[in-house]
């Protein structure tokens, strides 16, 4: 906080004094986000544990840097101003105070939330008499479009109340609450409506795959077997085509924006599913479907395409926690149904899709940095699927960073230059150059130098930061991209910068590649045998980590983590494979 910053402060709080409302119920220290918490709590008489768990939830207890949410939702009481809701200028109201201290001052942020909750019980003609009785308020408190999405939020906070919460705000106070045993009051829920206004076009029928999604679903004349212009292939998923992944996209713009390209039968794009910031679902596609979303047809057909509202390279506009419980909530569902494993290599990013071919290279990059990868794969565990089992296999290791359990904004202590990204350099120190990006050199959302967390790699050796950053450097071969014109990818060895305690025990095989000619191996963006779809090589003796195998043709193929995405070698290019 600057100077004036602090003059200001002390302007306001004096001058809510003179109007009799005590000082201590609308700011505490800056570095004190319990005293917030207490002196909220006891004004508005809503319980200190529920707001804990809801500035955990929504911000880690921070403030995002002061940042919006794609939601335009501010701090850590994530209050909101958009189409389908407007807790920030209520919140402002109840308050008597300027709305920019509502987004700005995270005292008067929690205060704000406090005020907005007492406010929707009273609205639904509550009285709150303990913890168990706030369900129905938390639930509207959501702003969620639908009750099964609201409900679905008021879960997600009595559930940190059970089994408590332990964080570490951005000025370094440490926060706990010791879990809370309480039932919580459903009985009133009935008091929110079902769904509020919907798109053009779309219904709240049952006539979906997924149980409480809205149908948008586009007309069967746009499928491509038997109609032009088209978006997507009609087809009898999982009878004649395996679902085996999840893959994760950002919209570059609205829910509505999404639902209108899916809708003109000239953008030949689709998707099964969208997830909005209040976590709506809309179903625009059927799964039996092949939708036309992920660059690489292999993928497509046999996924499950799913947009979020939201941008890849929006400067900490942070995806808020009704997105992300609104999406695990949907993609635990399809895990459970198709039986596919909940990882990073299964649930994965567009942004780790290989491109086919060269000549469609680069693929794309969304849903970008910051999407927190960790907290939303443990969410999905959290709706009650089970994290794959088994040993790791010497040498491997993925990244589970600091940065996935608290999302600061550029003035918290992440920096954007390493945020949800993690970074390689020529040398095993962070005094060496990193490896050449061919991208733009400021652009965050260029994937030709880093990787993913939540992604296995293998490392014969690592060392200690010699230049004393505190990271772990991992050694680890890696399709380093040769040319900004064909983005065709050479493996070569390369070190990994890891921040202290991020790297924990991976998954899959370790794969070492081999030829009888001694040439590199070639490297493909699908598992087929033609060569127009090597997308790069890697000599021999180079080391991967392959998360699942597939048979095409006869031939069995091993998908490895190659750079930021992944890619496919035939088993007759490999030598020996280590197991756990």
């Amino acid at each position: 906080m600057s100077r004036a910053q602090r003059w200001l402060a002390v302007a306001v709080v004096s001058c809510l004094v003179l109007l009799g409302v005590p000082a201590s119920a609308w700011s505490a220290p800056p570095d004190r986000v319990s005293a917030a918490i207490a002196a909220a709590a006891k004004r508005f008489e809503v319980p200190a544990a529920l707001l804990t768990a809801i500035c955990y939830l929504e911000g880690r207890f921070g403030d995002h840097g002061g940042a919006p949410s794609v939601d335009g939702g501010y701090g850590c009481m994530h209050l909101v101003r958009n189409d389908h809701g407007d807790s920030l200028d209520r919140a402002a109201r109840l308050l008597d105070m300027p709305v920019v201290r509502v987004q700005t001052d995270l005292a008067v942020n929690i205060a704000g939330g406090a005020a907005v909750l007492r406010d929707e019980a009273r609205r639904q003609g509550l009285a709150p008499r303990g913890l168990a009785d706030w369900y129905a308020p938390l639930a509207a408190y959501s702003q969620a479009r639908t009750r099964g999405v609201a409900t679905g939020y008021a879960d997600a906070v009595y559930q940190l109340l059970a089994s408590g919460v332990s964080g570490r705000a951005q000025s370094g106070e440490m926060i706990r609450l010791a879990p809370v045993n309480v039932r919580p009051d459903r009985s009133a829920i009935a008091r929110l409506p079902q769904v509020a206004a919907l798109p053009a076009g779309c219904t709240t029928d049952t006539n979906v795959d997924y149980p409480g999604a809205v149908n948008c679903i586009v007309p069967t004349s746009y499928d491509c077997n038997t109609s032009s212009p088209c978006t997507y292939a009609g087809a009898n998923r999982p009878t004649d085509l395996p679902i085996r992944f999840v893959t994760v996209h950002d919209i570059e713009g609205t829910a509505t924006d999404a639902i209108n390209v899916f809708w003109d039968r000239n953008s030949q794009v689709s998707m099964q599913y969208i997830v909005d910031t209040d976590g709506t679902v809309y179903q625009t596609l059927r799964e039996k479907d092949i939708p036309y979303q992920a660059g690489n047809y292999w993928y497509n057909e046999r996924a499950v395409g799913i947009e979020h509202t939201g941008y890849d390279a929006t400067g900490y506009q942070w995806y808020n926690a009704t997105e992300y419980l609104g999406s695990a909530k949907l993609v635990a569902y399809l895990l459970t149904k198709y039986g596919i494993p909940l990882d990073h290599d299964h649930v994965m990013s567009h942004g780790t899709t290989p491109s086919p071919t060269l000549g469609s290279s680069p693929n794309h990059v969304d849903p970008g940095p910051y999407w927190l990868w960790n907290y939303y794969l443990g969410l999905i565990n959290q709706q009650g699927v089970p994290f794959p089992s088994g040993t790791s296999p010497a040498g491997v290791f993925t990244l589970k960073p600091a940065s996935d359990q608290q999302p600061l904004g550029p003035n918290g202590t992440e920096t954007q230059d390493n945020f949800n990204f993690f970074y390689l350099y020529t040398g095993p120190s962070t005094a060496y150059p990193k490896v050449p990006r061919k991208g733009s050199a400021t652009d965050i959302t260029d994937v030709t130098d880093n990787v993913e967390p939540a992604v296995s790699y293998y490392s014969s050796q690592h060392v200690t930061d010699p230049a004393g950053s505190g990271n772990e450097m991992y050694q680890i071969w890696y399709g380093e991209t040769t040319s900004s014109t064909s983005y065709s990818a050479t493996g070569t060895q390369a070190w990994l910068a890891v921040p202290p305690g991020a790297a924990v025990p991976g998954r899959g095989s370790v794969v070492t590649l081999d030829t009888t000619k001694g040439k590199a191996v070639s490297v493909y963006g699908r598992p087929t045998a033609s060569r127009s779809y090597v997308i790069g090589d890697s000599p021999k003796g180079s080391q991967y980590v392959a998360p699942y195998t597939t048979v095409e043709a006869g031939v069995l193929w091993y998908c490895i983590n190659f750079n930021h995405r992944q890619a496919w070698v035939p088993a007759s290019s490999v030598t020996a494979v280590q197991t756990g």
